[in-house]
């Protein structure tokens, strides 16, 4: 296991999560219901799942797109969203 790899994708991972609106999902579901670990474990695998999905669809993809298209698209993508939001709020 690479252990670096590892170590910053949890800290990535774990601080985007941070407030977003799958944890004040989560934490609504937890306070309307009297079963925290149901909840928890359907979170967890919710979660779990959507990230191996993820890594099965990151794999292929850079079997066929060179990485620096990947991160060229990431890059403009993540720039147009922050235009549509900046526009949208005027």
């Amino acid at each position: 296991m690479d252990w670096k790899v590892f170590l910053s994708t949890f800290a990535l991972i774990f601080f985007a999560e941070l407030g977003d609106k799958t944890q004040l999902s989560v934490m609504t579901l937890s306070a309307q219901s009297n079963s925290g670990m149901s909840v928890f474990l359907g979170a967890a695998i919710a979660l779990a799942l959507s990230a191996f999905l993820a890594v099965i669809f990151g794999e292929a993809v850079t079997r066929v797109v060179p990485t620096q298209y990947i991160h060229l698209g990431a890059g403009i993508m993540f720039v147009g969203m922050g235009i549509f939001l900046i526009l949208g709020k005027l």
